[in-house]
C-alpha cells in the first residue's frame, strides 16, 4: 500500500492528448492541482496547443510509458483509448484509479444534468434540449461528446460560469469509465451495431451505453427499442416515449387525429408533425426524446413546444434549409455514403406530397450506386449530378429517372430549381465524398445553402 506522501507525489496522470485531455489539463491547473500526460502518437491534435498553455508540463509522447503509468496516483483515462490497453488494465489490476472527464465533472457539479446517449441521434436530441432549456430562459452548458467545432467538452463548460442545466452528449467511450453519473435525466436513444472493433461484442458495447443511468434521477425509455431499456426499471421517475400511441397517461407518443399526425403526451396533443422541420421516421423519435428528457429536467411545455417548431435540425444532416416557390429544399451533405445517402430520400420523399429532385456526386469511394435504384424508383424524379464520379451514378440510375448534369453546385441548384414543382423537395444528399470539389461536407453544405438562399 501506497504511502500518503508518495500518493501526493504521484501526480494526477492524463492519458490522451485530444481535445478532452486538454480540458482536463486546464481543469486541474484552475485548481491547482499537479498532473502529468501522455500520449501513444509523436504529434496529438492538441500537442500545439497544450505547450502554449503548459510551457512548464512537458507531455510524454510516442508511446505508453509502463513505469509512468503504474507510478501514477489516478489516471484521467481519455476516452479514445481502451480500458482494455493493457499498461491501462495493468494499472486497473493493481488498484490504481482510473477514472474519466466525465467522473470528474459529475463531482465538480451541483446543477442538473441531462445526458444523452445512443448509436444514432445523440447530436440531433441534445442541441434540440439545449434549444428547449434556452427558450425557458434557462442559462445552458451544451457540450461533451457534441460533433462541431464550436462544442466544448464537459470540463470546458464549468470555465464559462454556473448554468442552470447541463445537457452532455455521451459516448460508450466516455462511459466505460463513468462511475456515477448522476445526472437529473438520462436517456439511450437506441443501440445498434457499432465501435465493434473495440468492443467484444453487442453485449458489452450496450453495457457501456446502459451506465449513463448510473445514479440518475429520471430515466427515460426508448420504447421501440429493447435493447435501449434499462434491464430493471423503478416503479416510479419514468418516462417513455414511442412512435405508437401512448399506453399511460405520461407517455409520449404519436397519434392520428383528423387526419393529422400529432406528437402527444398521454392523451394531450403537443405539436402536429406537418408543424416540425424535421423530416424521417427517426427525427420523431428523436424530438419524442427531447420532449421527455425536457420534462424530466422541469422545463415548460411551451417553450418546448415552440423550440421544436423552430428547431431546422443540425447543419448537413438532412437538414431543412427553407422553401422557395412551394417547393422545399433539403441540406443532406453529410449523406457521404449509398447508406445515408438512402436514408435522407426516403425519410423526405415520406414527408412531401411530390417528388424528390436529388442532386448528388462526388467522389465515389468504389460505392455501389445500384443499391440505391430501388429507393430512387417512384421517389426521385430527376438527378442533377456533379462531381468526379457524376459517371458513375448516371450509369446506375439512367433506367429510374432523368438525369441533368451540371458544372458545379451553384449551377446545379439552378437547374434543381427549374425543375421543380410545388410540393416537390430538392435534397443535396451526395451518396459521394467531397474533396474532388470542396473542402469537407461541411464547405459543400454551405456552399449548396449560400445557393438555395440566393434563389429567394
Amino acid at each position: 500500500m501506497r504511502s500518503e506522501e508518495k500518493t501526493q507525489e504521484a501526480a494526477t496522470l492524463i492519458v490522451g492528448l485530444g481535445r478532452t485531455g486538454l480540458s482536463c489539463a486546464r481543469y486541474f491547473r484552475s485548481r491547482g492541482r499537479p498532473f502529468r500526460i501522455m500520449d501513444s502518437r509523436f504529434s496529438p491534435p492538441a500537442l500545439a496547443e497544450f505547450r502554449r498553455a503548459f510551457p512548464d508540463v512537458e507531455p510524454v509522447l510516442g508511446g505508453f510509458s509502463r513505469k509512468e503509468i503504474l507510478s501514477a496516483g489516478e489516471i484521467v483515462l481519455s476516452p479514445g483509448i481502451s480500458l482494455a490497453t493493457p499498461e491501462i488494465a495493468e494499472a486497473v489490476q493493481l488498484g490504481i484509479p482510473v477514472i474519466g472527464d466525465i467522473d470528474i465533472f459529475s463531482r465538480a457539479v451541483s446543477e442538473p444534468v441531462a445526458a444523452v446517449t445512443g448509436s444514432n441521434g445523440k447530436s440531433t436530441v441534445v442541441t434540440l434540449l439545449g434549444e428547449m432549456a434556452r427558450e425557458a430562459g434557462l442559462k445552458v452548458g451544451v457540450g461533451g461528446n457534441l460533433d462541431g467545432r464550436a462544442s466544448m467538452p464537459a470540463l470546458d463548460l464549468l470555465r464559462t460560469g454556473v448554468h442552470d442545466l447541463y445537457v452532455l452528449e455521451l459516448s460508450s467511450f466516455q462511459l466505460e469509465t463513468t462511475q456515477q453519473l448522476n445526472a437529473r435525466a438520462a436517456v439511450v436513444l437506441n443501440v445498434s451495431e457499432d465501435h465493434l472493433d473495440r468492443y467484444e461484442s453487442m453485449q458489452q458495447y450496450r453495457a457501456a451505453k446502459l451506465r449513463i443511468f448510473n445514479g440518475c434521477q429520471y430515466r427515460v425509455v426508448n420504447l421501440d427499442d429493447p435493447l435501449a431499456q434499462p434491464d430493471t426499471l423503478p416503479d416510479d421517475r419514468v418516462l417513455r416515449y414511442g412512435l405508437s400511441a401512448p399506453e399511460r397517461d405520461g407517455d409520449f407518443g404519436v397519434v392520428s387525429h383528423e387526419g393529422q399526425r400529432w406528437l402527444v403526451q398521454g392523451r394531450r396533443r403537443l405539436v402536429a408533425v406537418s408543424e416540425l422541420r424535421l423530416v424521417g421516421e427517426h427525427n420523431l423519435s428523436n424530438v419524442l426524446a427531447a420532449l421527455a428528457m425536457g420534462t424530466a429536467v422541469g422545463l415548460s411545455e411551451p417553450s418546448m413546444v415552440e423550440a421544436v417548431r423552430q428547431f431546422r435540425g443540425l447543419p448537413h444532416r438532412c437538414q431543412w434549409v427553407g422553401e422557395y416557390k412551394g417547393v422545399a429544399w433539403f441540406n443532406d451533405s453529410k449523406g457521404t455514403n449509398v447508406a445515408a445517402a438512402m436514408n435522407a430520400i426516403s425519410s423526405v420523399a415520406n414527408s412531401i406530397p411530390g417528388q424528390v429532385i436529388l442532386i448528388a456526386g462526388g467522389v465515389s469511394k468504389g460505392a455501389d450506386f445500384r443499391i440505391m435504384v430501388p429507393v430512387l424508383r417512384g421517389h426521385v424524379g430527376t438527378v442533377v449530378l456533379i462531381g468526379q464520379d457524376a459517371g458513375q451514378l448516371e450509369e446506375a440510375f439512367s433506367d429510374v429517372a432523368d438525369i441533368q448534369r451540371a458544372a458545379s453546385l451553384d449551377e446545379a441548384v439552378s437547374m434543381a430549381a427549374a425543375i421543380a414543382s410545388p410540393g416537390d423537395a430538392v435534397l443535396l444528399s451526395p451518396a459521394c465524398a467531397s474533396f474532388d470539389m470542396f473542402q469537407d461536407f461541411a464547405h459543400r453544405g454551405r456552399v449548396f445553402t449560400a445557393a438555395v438562399e440566393a434563389l429567394q
